[in-house]
Protein backbone atom coordinates (compact mmCIF):
# COMPACT_ATOMS: atom_id res chain seq x y z
CA UNK A 1 0.00 0.00 0.00
CA UNK A 2 1.49 3.38 -1.30
CA UNK A 3 0.75 6.18 1.50
CA UNK A 4 -0.53 9.26 0.68
CA UNK A 5 1.40 12.42 0.58
CA UNK A 6 3.25 13.88 3.26
CA UNK A 7 3.84 17.40 4.90
CA UNK A 8 6.30 17.16 7.68
CA UNK A 9 6.14 20.15 10.05
CA UNK A 10 7.95 21.96 12.65
CA UNK A 11 6.84 19.16 15.50
CA UNK A 12 6.81 16.47 13.40
CA UNK A 13 10.48 16.56 11.46
CA UNK A 14 11.18 17.25 15.37
CA UNK A 15 9.80 13.98 16.79
CA UNK A 16 11.44 12.46 13.60
CA UNK A 17 14.63 13.62 14.33
CA UNK A 18 14.43 12.36 17.91
CA UNK A 19 13.54 8.80 16.65
CA UNK A 20 15.94 9.02 13.91
CA UNK A 21 18.43 10.84 13.95
CA UNK A 22 18.87 12.50 17.48
CA UNK A 23 22.74 14.26 16.51
CA UNK A 24 20.54 16.21 14.61
CA UNK A 25 17.17 17.71 17.01
CA UNK A 26 19.48 19.93 19.05
CA UNK A 27 20.69 21.62 16.01
CA UNK A 28 17.52 21.81 14.02
CA UNK A 29 15.85 23.68 17.06
CA UNK A 30 18.80 26.19 17.00
CA UNK A 31 17.99 26.58 13.06
CA UNK A 32 14.16 27.46 13.21
CA UNK A 33 14.35 30.91 14.06
CA UNK A 34 17.00 31.38 10.99
CA UNK A 35 14.65 28.85 8.68
CA UNK A 36 11.59 31.32 9.56
CA UNK A 37 13.04 34.50 8.70
CA UNK A 38 14.31 33.17 5.68
CA UNK A 39 11.07 32.04 4.29
CA UNK A 40 9.15 34.90 5.69
CA UNK A 41 11.48 37.04 3.50
CA UNK A 42 10.40 35.60 0.74
CA UNK A 43 7.03 36.09 1.28
CA UNK A 44 6.88 39.28 2.71
CA UNK A 45 8.32 40.72 -0.55
CA UNK A 46 6.00 38.41 -2.57
CA UNK A 47 2.91 40.13 -0.43
CA UNK A 48 4.25 43.46 -1.21
CA UNK A 49 5.06 42.01 -5.43
CA UNK A 50 2.34 40.08 -6.27
CA UNK A 51 -0.81 42.41 -4.04
CA UNK A 52 -2.17 39.15 -2.31
CA UNK A 53 -3.39 41.51 0.28
CA UNK A 54 -4.32 45.18 0.87
CA UNK A 55 -1.28 46.84 1.58
CA UNK A 56 -2.96 48.71 4.56
CA UNK A 57 -3.23 45.67 6.38
CA UNK A 58 0.77 45.28 6.04
CA UNK A 59 3.61 47.23 7.74
CA UNK A 60 6.21 48.90 6.17
CA UNK A 61 7.59 47.03 2.58
CA UNK A 62 10.88 45.95 2.27
CA UNK A 63 13.33 48.69 0.54
CA UNK A 64 14.78 46.65 -2.33
CA UNK A 65 13.82 43.10 -3.39
CA UNK A 66 15.90 40.92 -1.56
CA UNK A 67 16.49 42.90 1.42
CA UNK A 68 16.19 40.59 4.94
CA UNK A 69 13.22 41.38 7.01
CA UNK A 70 12.98 41.55 10.50
CA UNK A 71 12.28 38.37 12.87
CA UNK A 72 9.18 40.23 12.78
CA UNK A 73 6.51 41.45 10.68
CA UNK A 74 3.59 43.40 11.32
CA UNK A 75 0.20 42.66 10.01
CA UNK A 76 -3.09 44.22 10.98
CA UNK A 77 -1.17 45.33 13.44
CA UNK A 78 -0.29 42.41 15.11
CA UNK A 79 3.18 40.98 15.27
CA UNK A 80 4.13 37.59 13.26
CA UNK A 81 7.69 35.85 13.33
CA UNK A 82 6.13 32.79 10.74
CA UNK A 83 5.52 32.75 7.71
CA UNK A 84 2.97 30.20 8.06
CA UNK A 85 0.63 31.90 10.74
CA UNK A 86 1.18 34.95 9.05
CA UNK A 87 -0.73 33.44 6.12
CA UNK A 88 -3.04 31.95 8.61
CA UNK A 89 -4.30 35.42 9.85
CA UNK A 90 -4.10 37.60 6.59
CA UNK A 91 -6.12 34.19 4.74
CA UNK A 92 -5.67 36.11 1.42
CA UNK A 93 -7.97 34.87 -1.45
CA UNK A 94 -7.52 31.47 -2.74
CA UNK A 95 -6.09 28.21 -1.17
CA UNK A 96 -4.86 29.27 2.08
CA UNK A 97 -4.77 26.81 4.00
CA UNK A 98 -2.78 24.85 0.77
CA UNK A 99 -0.18 27.40 1.29
CA UNK A 100 0.01 27.55 5.00
CA UNK A 101 0.68 23.63 5.17
CA UNK A 102 3.24 24.09 2.00
CA UNK A 103 5.14 26.82 4.16
CA UNK A 104 5.13 24.67 7.42
CA UNK A 105 6.81 22.11 5.34
CA UNK A 106 9.37 24.82 3.53
CA UNK A 107 10.39 25.90 7.00
CA UNK A 108 10.43 22.54 8.42
CA UNK A 109 12.96 21.18 5.49
CA UNK A 110 15.20 24.43 5.49
CA UNK A 111 15.99 24.32 9.28
CA UNK A 112 16.77 20.39 8.62
CA UNK A 113 19.13 21.87 5.86
CA UNK A 114 20.48 24.36 8.16
CA UNK A 115 21.17 22.20 11.17
CA UNK A 116 23.04 19.45 8.67
CA UNK A 117 25.25 22.76 7.57
CA UNK A 118 26.99 23.00 4.06
CA UNK A 119 29.62 20.88 3.07
CA UNK A 120 33.05 21.46 4.17
CA UNK A 121 36.29 21.74 2.17
CA UNK A 122 34.32 20.76 -0.90
CA UNK A 123 36.23 21.00 -4.46
CA UNK A 124 35.29 23.50 -7.21
CA UNK A 125 35.62 21.02 -9.86
CA UNK A 126 33.16 18.27 -7.73
CA UNK A 127 30.18 19.74 -9.47
CA UNK A 128 27.65 17.20 -7.48
CA UNK A 129 29.78 18.37 -4.12
CA UNK A 130 29.46 22.28 -5.15
CA UNK A 131 25.50 22.09 -5.57
CA UNK A 132 25.30 19.91 -2.73
CA UNK A 133 27.00 22.46 -0.70
CA UNK A 134 23.61 25.18 -1.16
CA UNK A 135 21.77 24.72 1.93
CA UNK A 136 19.18 27.53 0.74
CA UNK A 137 16.59 27.33 -1.88
CA UNK A 138 14.80 29.41 -4.71
CA UNK A 139 15.78 33.10 -3.76
CA UNK A 140 12.47 34.43 -4.09
CA UNK A 141 9.67 31.22 -3.27
CA UNK A 142 8.23 31.48 0.15
CA UNK A 143 7.95 27.85 -0.78
CA UNK A 144 11.74 27.15 -1.73
CA UNK A 145 12.19 23.74 0.30
CA UNK A 146 8.94 22.17 -0.24
CA UNK A 147 9.06 18.39 -0.37
CA UNK A 148 5.57 17.23 -0.40
CA UNK A 149 5.47 13.31 -0.22
CA UNK A 150 8.89 13.09 1.28
CA UNK A 151 8.63 12.42 5.43
CA UNK A 152 11.41 13.54 7.17
CA UNK A 153 13.37 10.28 6.89
CA UNK A 154 13.10 10.38 2.93
CA UNK A 155 14.64 14.06 2.93
CA UNK A 156 17.38 13.20 5.30
CA UNK A 157 18.00 10.30 2.73
CA UNK A 158 17.43 11.59 -0.35
CA UNK A 159 18.29 15.65 -0.48
CA UNK A 160 21.14 16.85 -2.02
CA UNK A 161 21.97 19.24 0.50
CA UNK A 162 22.03 16.14 3.19
CA UNK A 163 24.83 14.96 1.07
CA UNK A 164 23.93 11.40 -0.03
CA UNK A 165 24.69 8.56 -2.57
CA UNK A 166 21.30 7.41 -3.86
CA UNK A 167 20.75 3.99 -5.42
CA UNK A 168 18.67 4.71 -8.19
CA UNK A 169 16.85 0.97 -9.29
CA UNK A 170 16.63 0.38 -12.92
CA UNK A 171 13.18 -1.60 -13.54
CA UNK A 172 12.92 -3.50 -16.84
CA UNK A 173 10.27 -2.45 -19.53
CA UNK A 174 8.21 -4.95 -22.35
CA UNK A 175 9.64 -3.20 -25.52
CA UNK A 176 6.24 -2.44 -26.71
CA UNK A 177 5.66 -0.32 -23.74
CA UNK A 178 9.14 1.61 -24.17
CA UNK A 179 9.11 4.74 -26.10
CA UNK A 180 12.55 6.64 -26.34
CA UNK A 181 13.47 10.19 -28.16
CA UNK A 182 16.89 10.90 -29.42
CA UNK A 183 19.39 8.21 -29.09
CA UNK A 184 17.79 5.47 -28.46
CA UNK A 185 18.28 3.10 -24.87
CA UNK A 186 17.26 -0.69 -24.02
CA UNK A 187 14.00 -0.47 -22.24
CA UNK A 188 15.58 -0.30 -18.72
CA UNK A 189 14.31 2.76 -16.50
CA UNK A 190 16.15 3.96 -14.13
CA UNK A 191 13.82 4.91 -10.78
CA UNK A 192 14.36 6.91 -8.41
CA UNK A 193 14.24 4.88 -4.83
CA UNK A 194 11.54 7.31 -3.45
CA UNK A 195 9.12 5.97 -6.50
CA UNK A 196 9.99 2.58 -7.03
CA UNK A 197 7.40 1.53 -4.74
CA UNK A 198 4.64 3.46 -6.81
CA UNK A 199 6.30 2.60 -10.10
CA UNK A 200 6.02 -1.49 -9.44
CA UNK A 201 2.59 -0.91 -8.34
CA UNK A 202 1.77 0.22 -11.39
CA UNK A 203 2.35 -3.48 -12.79
CA UNK A 204 4.24 -1.88 -16.39
CA UNK A 205 7.66 -2.42 -14.69
CA UNK A 206 9.54 -5.20 -13.55
CA UNK A 207 12.07 -5.02 -11.07
CA UNK A 208 15.75 -6.31 -12.23
CA UNK A 209 17.22 -5.75 -8.40
CA UNK A 210 20.38 -3.79 -10.39
CA UNK A 211 21.42 -0.67 -8.45
CA UNK A 212 23.05 2.35 -10.05
CA UNK A 213 24.73 4.76 -7.32
CA UNK A 214 24.27 8.41 -7.77
CA UNK A 215 24.35 11.75 -6.10
CA UNK A 216 21.77 13.90 -6.31
CA UNK A 217 22.39 17.36 -7.35
CA UNK A 218 20.61 20.58 -6.71
CA UNK A 219 17.07 19.60 -7.84
CA UNK A 220 17.23 16.56 -6.41
CA UNK A 221 15.63 14.25 -8.65
CA UNK A 222 17.92 14.84 -10.95
CA UNK A 223 21.38 13.09 -10.26
CA UNK A 224 25.32 12.44 -11.51
CA UNK A 225 25.44 8.39 -11.34
CA UNK A 226 28.73 7.35 -9.80
CA UNK A 227 29.47 4.84 -12.66
CA UNK A 228 28.74 7.38 -15.88
CA UNK A 229 30.79 10.61 -15.15
CA UNK A 230 29.72 11.86 -19.03
CA UNK A 231 26.27 12.09 -17.84
CA UNK A 232 23.32 13.00 -15.22
CA UNK A 233 19.92 11.49 -14.83
CA UNK A 234 16.64 13.27 -14.11
CA UNK A 235 14.09 11.04 -12.88
CA UNK A 236 10.11 11.19 -12.07
CA UNK A 237 8.94 11.78 -8.53
CA UNK A 238 5.78 12.54 -7.65
CA UNK A 239 7.33 14.69 -4.75
CA UNK A 240 5.90 18.41 -4.97
CA UNK A 241 8.86 20.96 -4.94
CA UNK A 242 8.32 24.51 -4.97
CA UNK A 243 5.85 25.03 -7.12
CA UNK A 244 5.30 21.39 -9.63
CA UNK A 245 5.14 17.92 -8.78
CA UNK A 246 8.45 16.33 -10.77
CA UNK A 247 6.79 14.09 -12.73
CA UNK A 248 8.07 13.83 -16.88
CA UNK A 249 4.85 14.85 -19.37
CA UNK A 250 4.85 13.64 -22.53
CA UNK A 251 6.06 16.80 -23.96
CA UNK A 252 9.37 16.93 -22.09
CA UNK A 253 9.95 13.44 -22.97
CA UNK A 254 8.99 13.99 -26.78
CA UNK A 255 10.75 17.76 -26.65
CA UNK A 256 13.97 17.53 -24.90
CA UNK A 257 16.19 15.55 -27.38
CA UNK A 258 14.69 18.19 -30.18
CA UNK A 259 14.91 21.10 -28.75
CA UNK A 260 18.51 19.77 -27.47
CA UNK A 261 19.20 19.70 -31.36
CA UNK A 262 17.80 23.04 -31.69
CA UNK A 263 19.47 25.45 -29.15
CA UNK A 264 22.74 23.51 -29.95
CA UNK A 265 22.66 24.73 -33.23
CA UNK A 266 21.75 28.45 -32.41
CA UNK A 267 24.36 28.16 -29.20
CA UNK A 268 27.47 27.33 -31.88
CA UNK A 269 26.74 30.57 -33.21
CA UNK A 270 27.19 32.64 -30.24
CA UNK A 271 30.75 33.36 -28.05
CA UNK A 272 30.52 31.27 -24.68
CA UNK A 273 27.44 29.71 -24.65
CA UNK A 274 27.12 25.24 -24.96
CA UNK A 275 24.32 23.60 -24.22
CA UNK A 276 23.96 20.14 -22.02
CA UNK A 277 21.92 18.18 -24.52
CA UNK A 278 19.46 15.56 -23.80
CA UNK A 279 20.44 12.98 -25.50
CA UNK A 280 17.52 10.75 -24.48
CA UNK A 281 13.87 10.87 -22.93
CA UNK A 282 11.89 8.08 -22.03
CA UNK A 283 8.55 7.41 -20.61
CA UNK A 284 6.23 4.00 -20.74
CA UNK A 285 3.08 3.08 -22.12
CA UNK A 286 0.14 2.31 -20.55
CA UNK A 287 -2.62 -0.87 -21.76
CA UNK A 288 -3.92 2.41 -23.44
CA UNK A 289 -0.97 3.61 -25.15
CA UNK A 290 -0.21 6.54 -22.67
CA UNK A 291 2.49 7.73 -21.53
CA UNK A 292 2.96 7.84 -17.61
CA UNK A 293 4.16 11.01 -16.29
CA UNK A 294 5.45 9.02 -13.11
CA UNK A 295 7.40 6.51 -15.35
CA UNK A 296 10.15 8.61 -17.14
CA UNK A 297 13.89 9.63 -17.46
CA UNK A 298 16.56 12.06 -19.29
CA UNK A 299 19.58 10.91 -19.89
CA UNK A 300 21.73 14.63 -20.38
CA UNK A 301 24.92 15.19 -20.75
CA UNK A 302 27.12 16.82 -17.67
CA UNK A 303 29.87 19.31 -18.09
CA UNK A 304 33.10 18.29 -19.05
CA UNK A 305 35.08 16.36 -16.77
CA UNK A 306 37.79 17.99 -14.57
CA UNK A 307 36.36 21.91 -15.42
CA UNK A 308 35.57 24.13 -13.17
CA UNK A 309 31.40 24.23 -13.18
CA UNK A 310 28.90 25.83 -10.59
CA UNK A 311 25.28 26.51 -11.02
CA UNK A 312 24.69 30.54 -11.04
CA UNK A 313 23.08 29.83 -7.49
CA UNK A 314 25.80 28.92 -6.22
CA UNK A 315 27.81 32.49 -6.29
CA UNK A 316 25.66 34.66 -4.41
CA UNK A 317 27.40 31.62 -1.64
CA UNK A 318 31.03 32.69 -3.01
CA UNK A 319 31.99 36.00 -2.28
CA UNK A 320 35.49 34.93 -2.55
CA UNK A 321 34.44 34.38 -6.15
CA UNK A 322 31.61 37.00 -6.84
CA UNK A 323 33.96 40.29 -6.66
CA UNK A 324 32.92 43.42 -8.71
CA UNK A 325 35.56 42.33 -11.41
CA UNK A 326 33.96 38.77 -11.50
CA UNK A 327 30.41 40.01 -11.88
CA UNK A 328 31.69 42.24 -14.86
CA UNK A 329 33.20 39.33 -16.82
CA UNK A 330 30.12 36.74 -16.33
CA UNK A 331 28.12 39.73 -17.50
CA UNK A 332 29.61 40.55 -21.30
CA UNK A 333 30.02 36.47 -21.03
CA UNK A 334 26.26 35.71 -20.23
CA UNK A 335 23.75 38.28 -21.63
CA UNK A 336 25.11 38.57 -25.28
CA UNK A 337 24.59 34.76 -26.32
CA UNK A 338 21.27 34.63 -24.43
CA UNK A 339 19.71 37.42 -26.36
CA UNK A 340 21.07 36.30 -29.54
CA UNK A 341 19.11 33.32 -29.14
CA UNK A 342 16.01 35.55 -27.96
CA UNK A 343 16.67 37.82 -31.42
CA UNK A 344 16.94 33.90 -33.38
CA UNK A 345 13.79 32.91 -31.42
CA UNK A 346 14.56 30.77 -28.23
CA UNK A 347 14.14 32.20 -24.77
CA UNK A 348 15.95 30.47 -22.38
CA UNK A 349 14.31 30.04 -18.74
CA UNK A 350 18.13 30.99 -17.35
CA UNK A 351 17.53 30.51 -13.49
CA UNK A 352 20.44 29.98 -11.34
CA UNK A 353 19.57 26.56 -10.87
CA UNK A 354 19.91 25.95 -15.20
CA UNK A 355 22.97 28.07 -15.98
CA UNK A 356 26.43 27.53 -15.23
CA UNK A 357 29.32 28.79 -15.72
CA UNK A 358 32.90 27.62 -16.29
CA UNK A 359 35.63 28.92 -14.82
CA UNK A 360 39.39 29.03 -15.67
CA UNK A 361 41.73 30.53 -13.32
CA UNK A 362 39.10 32.08 -11.15
CA UNK A 363 36.85 33.65 -14.58
CA UNK A 364 34.36 33.39 -16.35
CA UNK A 365 34.65 31.97 -19.52
CA UNK A 366 31.76 29.57 -20.75
CA UNK A 367 28.15 29.39 -19.78
CA UNK A 368 26.57 25.79 -19.80
CA UNK A 369 22.58 25.62 -19.79
CA UNK A 370 21.26 22.40 -18.64
CA UNK A 371 17.23 21.48 -18.85
CA UNK A 372 15.23 22.27 -21.72
CA UNK A 373 11.78 22.12 -20.18
CA UNK A 374 11.01 25.69 -19.56
CA UNK A 375 12.01 27.57 -22.75
CA UNK A 376 10.20 28.98 -25.47
CA UNK A 377 10.32 28.66 -29.07
CA UNK A 378 8.72 31.45 -31.39
CA UNK A 379 8.52 30.09 -35.05
CA UNK A 380 8.54 33.19 -37.10
CA UNK A 381 11.90 34.26 -35.28
CA UNK A 382 13.18 31.16 -36.13
CA UNK A 383 12.26 31.12 -39.86
CA UNK A 384 13.79 34.76 -39.95
CA UNK A 385 16.77 33.20 -38.59
CA UNK A 386 17.64 30.96 -41.49
CA UNK A 387 15.99 27.76 -39.39
CA UNK A 388 13.59 25.68 -39.35
CA UNK A 389 11.45 24.91 -36.55
CA UNK A 390 10.97 21.57 -34.73
CA UNK A 391 7.78 20.00 -34.65
CA UNK A 392 7.81 20.68 -30.21
CA UNK A 393 4.36 20.74 -29.21
CA UNK A 394 2.58 22.11 -25.85
CA UNK A 395 3.48 25.42 -23.94
CA UNK A 396 7.25 25.70 -25.89
CA UNK A 397 6.13 27.30 -29.17
CA UNK A 398 4.46 30.99 -28.76
CA UNK A 399 4.10 33.92 -31.25
CA UNK A 400 3.72 35.90 -28.82
CA UNK A 401 6.68 38.72 -28.38
CA UNK A 402 5.94 39.61 -24.78
CA UNK A 403 5.35 35.81 -23.78
CA UNK A 404 8.57 35.30 -25.59
CA UNK A 405 10.25 38.11 -23.58
CA UNK A 406 9.22 37.27 -20.48
CA UNK A 407 10.18 33.63 -20.23
CA UNK A 408 13.96 35.50 -20.57
CA UNK A 409 13.66 38.00 -18.32
CA UNK A 410 12.17 37.00 -15.36
CA UNK A 411 14.68 34.28 -15.40
CA UNK A 412 17.94 35.98 -16.31
CA UNK A 413 17.17 39.82 -15.30
CA UNK A 414 14.67 39.92 -12.75
CA UNK A 415 16.31 36.75 -10.33
CA UNK A 416 19.60 35.86 -11.33
CA UNK A 417 21.56 39.05 -11.62
CA UNK A 418 19.46 40.67 -9.00
CA UNK A 419 20.30 38.05 -6.21
CA UNK A 420 24.13 38.57 -8.15
CA UNK A 421 23.97 42.22 -7.23
CA UNK A 422 22.33 42.34 -3.79
CA UNK A 423 25.14 39.52 -2.96
CA UNK A 424 27.78 42.29 -3.93
CA UNK A 425 26.05 44.51 -2.43
CA UNK A 426 25.96 42.56 1.16
CA UNK A 427 29.30 41.16 0.22
CA UNK A 428 31.19 43.99 -0.77
CA UNK A 429 29.21 46.88 -0.06
CA UNK A 430 26.46 49.07 -1.01
CA UNK A 431 28.21 51.28 -3.34
CA UNK A 432 29.32 48.15 -6.23
CA UNK A 433 25.46 47.86 -6.41
CA UNK A 434 25.00 50.57 -8.52
CA UNK A 435 28.21 50.32 -10.70
CA UNK A 436 27.19 46.32 -11.26
CA UNK A 437 23.90 48.05 -12.73
CA UNK A 438 25.80 50.39 -15.13
CA UNK A 439 27.82 46.98 -16.34
CA UNK A 440 24.02 45.26 -17.31
CA UNK A 441 22.99 48.30 -18.97
CA UNK A 442 25.95 49.39 -21.22
CA UNK A 443 26.19 45.65 -21.98
CA UNK A 444 23.01 45.37 -23.18
CA UNK A 445 23.11 49.19 -25.16
CA UNK A 446 26.43 47.92 -26.45
CA UNK A 447 25.09 44.13 -27.54
CA UNK A 448 21.23 44.02 -27.74
CA UNK A 449 20.59 44.12 -31.88
CA UNK A 450 16.83 43.92 -31.73
CA UNK A 451 15.72 46.75 -31.13
CA UNK A 452 12.22 46.05 -29.60
CA UNK A 453 14.25 43.37 -27.58
CA UNK A 454 16.65 46.33 -25.87
CA UNK A 455 13.75 48.63 -25.48
CA UNK A 456 11.86 46.09 -23.26
CA UNK A 457 15.08 45.50 -21.16
CA UNK A 458 15.13 49.13 -20.39
CA UNK A 459 11.67 49.93 -20.15
CA UNK A 460 10.39 51.13 -16.60
CA UNK A 461 9.68 47.78 -15.17
CA UNK A 462 10.66 43.90 -15.73
CA UNK A 463 8.89 40.66 -15.04
CA UNK A 464 8.79 37.91 -12.37
CA UNK A 465 6.94 34.86 -12.11
CA UNK A 466 4.12 35.62 -9.03
CA UNK A 467 5.14 32.63 -7.45
CA UNK A 468 3.07 32.46 -4.18
CA UNK A 469 0.23 33.85 -5.87
CA UNK A 470 0.33 30.49 -8.41
CA UNK A 471 0.21 28.77 -5.05
CA UNK A 472 -3.13 29.92 -3.68
CA UNK A 473 -4.40 30.04 -7.52
CA UNK A 474 -6.86 26.87 -8.18
CA UNK A 475 -4.45 25.70 -11.19
CA UNK A 476 -1.34 26.32 -9.39
CA UNK A 477 0.51 25.36 -12.45
CA UNK A 478 -0.46 28.36 -14.60
CA UNK A 479 2.13 31.13 -15.06
CA UNK A 480 1.46 34.11 -13.39
CA UNK A 481 3.33 37.30 -13.36
CA UNK A 482 3.95 40.24 -11.80
CA UNK A 483 6.10 43.64 -12.25
CA UNK A 484 9.11 44.94 -10.64
CA UNK A 485 10.68 48.54 -10.93
CA UNK A 486 13.58 48.00 -13.30
CA UNK A 487 16.76 48.82 -11.44
CA UNK A 488 18.33 50.17 -15.06
CA UNK A 489 16.02 53.08 -14.65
Amino acid sequence: MVEPLVAPDETTTLHALRQHRPDLAGAYVEALPAARAGVMRRLWGALWREGLVASERLGSPPPLLHDPVPAEVVADGVGFTHPARLIGSLRPAGHADRLVRELDNSVANLALGLAAGAGAGVRDDDLAAVEQSIVDGHPLHPCCRTRIGMSTTDVLAYAPEHRATVRLRLVEVAPDRWRTGGVRRPPLLPVHPWQLERALATGLVRDTGQDLPARPLMSLRTLAPLDTPGEHLKTAVEVQMTSAVRTLSAAAVHNGPLASDLVAALAARTTGLRVLRETTAATVLDDHGDPQRALGAVWRQAPPPGAVVMPLAVLPHRPDLLTPAFFTHLVRLLLPPLFDLLRDGVALEAHGQNTLVELRDGRPATIWYRDLGGLHVHPRRLVRAGVEPPPLIGALPTDDEDELRTKLFAAALSTVLTELVHSLAVHHGDRHAGAAWDVVARTIRDTVIDTDDRKACLADTWPLKATTAMRLADDPLQDLWCHIPNPLR
